[in-house]
């Protein structure tokens, strides 16, 4: 959230500083997806439980443990060893016996080809992490890894808490930029400017059917949740520390209006691509 633009800690090297306390913060309080946006896909790319499906950017498995009981097995990629050790958490309390979390960037991509075989990827997401990644490259490597119907689904899940168009937001966004001494532009990868270039880029790495599918619904947010939300997009460095963390959550309490529900409209964008019966 704080950091800078992407290209300021593009991938390659691992961990982007989403450990420790943040990551618990991920587990626990970043937005979700509702199953919707399972069947959504499932049905756009004629999943079954023969296939294969790589979260690439996984996180702490929003993406990756809910696909599980749907394909007979999920690969999920993280630059960020905290970030997979809660994934694996929340796997195993859920009982998933066919997930499989692997320690690296997007860069480590194409070496997953020797590992799985040659077209063996029925899809790979992207969810909300693209904007960290090379995404031009990552697409090109994926294509030849993937099995004829299968491709890509790169998942906007929303406006950042900070961006959005209410009081609540706007008076969030003031104090999280007064507080860190920067102006919070960066849309995280959910503008229509980036999925435009996403979609170009697809085209370009030769993925046909290139179109975007939605997922709408509203949530009302309670203050522990948008501030959980808030502390999972800040970098570690960045998060104040255990001592300072309830003075924090008390000043960005103060800012916000007092009387006003937190209510998000959620918009989940899945752009999609997909491999022809002769590969990409």
């Amino acid at each position: 959230m704080v950091s800078g633009t992407a290209d300021s800690r593009r991938s390659g090297a691992l961990s982007l500083g989403f450990s420790g306390a943040v990551a618990e913060y991920y587990a626990e309080y970043r937005r979700g997806y509702p199953p919707q946006v399972f069947d959504t896909l499932e049905e756009a790319f004629g999943l079954s439980r023969a296939d294969v499906v790589l979260d690439a950017g996984c996180g702490t498995g929003q993406l990756a443990v809910p696909f599980a009981s749907r394909v007979r097995s999920v690969v999920g990629v993280d630059p960020e060893p905290d970030m997979l050790r809660l994934a694996r958490r929340t796997a195993e309390a859920q009982g998933v016996r066919n997930a499989t979390w692997v320690l690296g960037a997007d860069t480590d991509i194409p070496a997953l080809g020797g590992l799985l075989g040659e077209r063996s990827l029925a899809l790979t997401v992207i969810g909300q992490a693209l904007h960290w990644m090379r995404h031009d490259e990552l697409f090109r490597a994926v294509g030849p890894l993937s099995r004829a119907g299968g491709g890509i689904a790169v998942i906007s899940n929303g406006t950042p808490l900070w961006l959005q168009d209410s009081p609540w937001s706007r008076a969030l966004r003031g104090f999280l930029e007064e507080w860190f001494g920067t102006t919070l532009t960066a849309t995280c990868g959910t503008s229509s400017h980036d999925r435009v270039r996403y979609a170009e880029a697809l085209r370009s790495a030769g993925f046909g059917g290139v179109r975007e599918l939605f997922v709408e619904y509203s949530d009302e947010l309670s203050f522990d949740q948008l501030f959980g939300g808030v502390c999972s997009a800040i970098p570690a460095d960045r998060l104040p520390g255990p001592d300072d963390r309830a003075a924090f959550a008390e000043r960005v309490r103060q800012v916000l209006p007092a009387d006003e529900r937190f209510t998000e409209d959620v918009r989940v964008t899945m752009l999609v691509g997909q491999v022809g019966d002769a590969g990409v």
